[in-house]
């Protein structure tokens, strides 16, 4: 397995990649097969009041799988351990899951149920396209502007039971994938305690 290490606003010591290379091994005795171990470190300065914060964020590449986790500390190295113990555990419910061999069946990943979805209705001006204009001084305007950042992903082809796997392995409340059955789009999502849902378009 590859160890990659990258930093922003901090410089990485020897004794920190020295802690990090022996813990390393660990990931190996639960993934499948894993070929890389990314560790990314960014230092945050607290524009309110002194002290900082790093955060360390883990991702481990295997075939067909990505398993995130990330954690925030006064320390890179406190950091680094959270983060890593919930990579852990993510990495263990998965062995798990397949040496069981068993997955959520369909009647259990249903989209006719939205209670328990945290929807919140956009501002009616953001649907317009009305962008709301405050004014400074009576002379000065300014704009707010909507910002909306886009993302593009592969299309893999998945069941239901492999798109939870999936979401579970990067920490996420939803997963988009492309459904195998009905071919086409859809999105699983994490309701209350254990239980799932899907939702797609007709």
């Amino acid at each position: 397995m590859e160890l990659r290490i990258s930093a922003k606003n901090l410089t990485v010591s020897d004794r920190f990649r020295d802690y990090v290379t022996e813990k390393a091994g660990k990931v190996e005795q639960f993934a499948h097969r894993p070929q890389e171990l990314n560790i990314k470190i960014t230092r945050h300065e607290h524009s309110k009041g002194p002290g900082q914060e790093d955060q360390v964020e883990l991702t481990v590449y295997e075939p067909g799988h990505v398993v995130r986790a990330e954690a925030r500390a006064s320390d890179k190295f406190v950091a680094f351990d959270i983060a890593f113990g919930k990579l852990l555990e993510r990495l263990r419910r998965y062995s798990d899951k397949q040496k069981k061999h068993q997955g959520l069946g369909a009647s259990e990943l249903t989209a006719s149920d939205f209670r328990d979805l945290a929807i919140v209705p956009a501002d009616s001006q953001l649907l317009t396209g009305e962008i709301p204009v405050v004014e400074q001084d009576e002379t000065e305007e300014l704009q707010r502007q909507l910002v909306i950042r886009s993302k593009e992903f592969e299309k893999n082809a998945m069941t239901k039971e492999e798109a939870v796997n999936h979401m579970e392995l990067v920490g996420h409340d939803f997963y988009l994938y492309h459904d195998l059955e009905h071919d086409k789009a859809a999105v699983v999502y994490r309701r209350k305690a254990y239980s799932y849902g899907v939702i797609s378009l007709s």
